[in-house]
């Protein structure tokens, strides 16, 4: 089912949640502790999306193969401080194409986006809602996941305008009424603002006096890691942390 993390904060490396931590996200890609029945092992490939600068396009990089056996991206992680970055190690699903196309961080303009998780009775299940794109976008997604089609939803929202929050929580809310029991967990970010979810999945958050994380699992024993509760989103800024409930009505959370 994946493991991912997000950060936002004053300049930091991702080498240390990455893979300096006790429980970094390299521990996570082949000893997860909070899977949920979802795989044991995040071994179909991982990435790492970062902004240069503040207000510059991220920057990514994606890789296939298991993120044990790479030996550029933690000198490269080291090398890099940066406001913002999201993370990924992937465990496809099954029937899913094992390619560095599949893997998250997926990427637009200024936007990063991972998804943890699976949809059900893909793809069956989201022909109603993939019948609204264009079908240029259909035709072009970057890979035929469940993962690559939810990103190609959320930024039809983001291009039409919508507020980011509204935007993740209005797309959880609609592949949920029509694939029930989804895992979605998602992260979105622009480099300024934080958005992920909690959808049957684990989730949690650390806030300290420089940033705020959000991960699949606690990357350390810190006590600052605080569990997000189910149907949750949490919106993240410089100005501060919400943990939002996230139900199938439609949310005014602003």
């Amino acid at each position: 089912m994946c493991r991912h993390l997000a950060y936002l904060g004053a300049p930091a490396s991702p080498a240390e949640l990455m893979f300096a931590a006790p429980h970094a996200l390299l521990v996570q890609s082949y000893a997860p502790l909070d899977m949920r029945g979802g795989g044991s092992v995040n071994a179909d490939g991982f990435g790492l999306g970062w902004y240069p600068e503040p207000g510059a396009p991220p920057q990514r990089y994606r890789r296939r193969e298991p993120l044990w056996t790479d030996q550029t991206l933690p000198a490269l992680a080291a090398s890099v401080r940066t406001t913002a970055f999201v993370a990924a190690v992937r465990n496809g699903t099954t029937g899913m194409p094992v390619t560095e196309a599949a893997a998250a961080p997926f990427t637009e303009d200024r936007w990063l986006f991972s998804h943890n998780g699976v949809v059900r009775g893909w793809p069956g299940s989201m022909r109603g809602l993939a019948g609204r794109l264009d079908v240029t976008e259909l035709f072009t997604l970057e890979a035929p996941t469940d993962s690559a089609l939810l990103w190609a939803l959320l930024r039809a929202r983001l291009r039409a305008g919508e507020e980011p929050l509204e935007a993740v929580t209005g797309l959880v809310r609609e592949v949920e009424s029509v694939a029930p029991g989804s895992r979605l967990n998602l992260l979105l970010t622009d480099g300024e603002l934080l958005v992920g979810t909690a959808w049957t999945h684990a989730l949690s958050v650390r806030r300290t006096e420089t940033g705020v994380v959000l991960a699949s699992e606690p990357c350390d024993p810190d006590p600052a890691w605080t569990p997000v509760p189910d149907h949750h989103a949490v919106r993240a800024t410089a100005a501060g942390v919400d943990v939002l409930p996230l139900t199938l009505e439609r949310s005014t959370a602003r």
